[in-house]
């Protein structure tokens, strides 16, 4: 099968929706299917077409960005030379080019399935209020010209505004999730260069970015309460966290509070790490905390890496985000926006460590790749008979 995937942001970006597509798309290729990923040049830098992982990779020119938006002005001319050359087409969404590409698997008679990440959310402003108008007016339209549409949950189709009128079209597949093997010696060297002092207990944030709807200011308002109890608790903090595109504001309005957390030991930023660095950054944490705050979250993979590593996660109330936990009894949720709360939690969990045990190999091999992709191909194939 000739598989077209379609999504602004690709690899080497950063975020939970690039890394999904990277993996199915990986996985695909390992099934031996002909996979395309027809993305943004979002860097000058790239090259405009590539293999990567054996995945083809062909990038589009930006012309210039609407906060984290694009224009590219020969996406179209591209669209239609690929639509044309594979069997079934993939969106990414939210992604304001899919109107066009779903209407061309229409009209093309190419089986076309959307995968919707998320509810997008853009900050105050009258030009990004306005290309966030335009974005769901797309995303409308791809909705409408689409064969399927696929979600994480069904918790989270059925309490999002944009999917639930579409609910005749959903299909839910779990995301894919692969971690990599540590040896002892590894963790241990993560603690070290990390943890130094061998502080308790370890709570991790792990994100690809320092970004609002991440609900960072929650974990630092629960920290004078956790630090009252735990005064040598840590927090390690991965993904980029300064320039980050678009939360430039965000960044430095926490920035002051961060760096006095900083100073007193109770905070480290880890940075972007590889597989194997994850694996060895969860095996160090005591907890993992997803506080986010709104609808651009609609999982938190992040949660089952750390499962796999025997880490429970404390997560918002929030649709699907909460599925993690409410699905594998691996955790506490909280309602969205309480530092209390979490605060609370985490002292809960840290005291009651053996509460959260779980059967870690189950886990892991309901999220492997290989797993989900299989799933994605009984989908295409369907859509191909019907």
């Amino acid at each position: 099968m000739k598989i077209l995937t379609v999504l602004t942001y690709y690899r080497p970006h950063t975020s939970g929706l690039t890394i999904y597509a990277e993996r199915l798309s990986k996985a695909f290729a390992r099934s031996g299917h002909q996979v395309t990923v027809l993305t943004s040049q979002f860097d000058t830098n790239l090259p405009l077409e590539e293999i990567s992982g054996g995945v083809r990779v062909v990038r589009v020119p930006v012309l210039f960005r609407v906060s984290k938006g694009v224009i590219m002005p020969t996406f179209g001319y591209m669209a239609n030379k690929l639509v044309r050359e594979h069997d079934v087409i993939h969106l990414h969404l939210p992604q304001f080019d899919a109107a066009g590409v779903a209407l061309r698997g229409r009209l093309l008679h190419k089986p076309t399935v959307i995968t919707y990440h998320c509810d997008l959310q853009m900050p105050p402003g009258i030009l990004s209020q306005t290309a966030m108008a335009g974005v769901h007016l797309m995303n409308n339209l791809a909705a409408q010209f689409t064969h399927g549409i696929v979600t994480y949950t069904r918790d989270y189709g059925e309490n999002s505004p944009f999917l639930k009128r579409y609910l005749k079209k959903l299909h839910v597949i779990p995301p894919p999730v692969e971690v990599a093997d540590v040896d002892h010696e590894s963790i241990q060297s993560f603690g070290l260069k990390f943890n130094p002092e061998n502080r308790h207990p370890v709570i991790g944030m792990a994100v690809a970015r320092f970004a609002s709807e991440k609900g960072v200011e929650v974990l630092i308002g629960a920290l004078p309460q956790i630090l009252a109890k735990y005064p040598h608790a840590l927090v390690l903090f991965t993904g980029i966290y300064q320039k980050v595109i678009g939360e430039e504001v965000y960044w430095k309005k926490l920035e002051p509070i961060v760096q006095h957390y900083q100073e007193t030991g109770n905070w480290k930023f880890v940075g972007l790490l590889d597989p194997i660095q994850m694996s060895a950054f969860y095996s160090n944490l005591d907890l993992l905390v997803i506080p986010s705050l709104n609808a651009t979250e609609s999982f938190g993979l992040v949660q089952i890496e750390a499962m796999i590593h025997g880490v429970p996660s404390i997560a918002s109330d929030l649709p699907g985000v909460r599925q993690p936990v409410t699905m594998h009894q691996m955790g506490e949720i909280i309602p969205v926006g309480d530092s209390t709360a979490l605060a609370r939690t985490v002292c809960e969990v840290v005291e009651h460590p053996e509460k959260y045990k779980r059967d870690a190999k189950t886990i892991r091999s309901a999220y492997l790749p290989d797993t989900i992709a299989k799933l994605y191909e009984h989908l295409f194939q369907e859509l191909r008979s019907a």
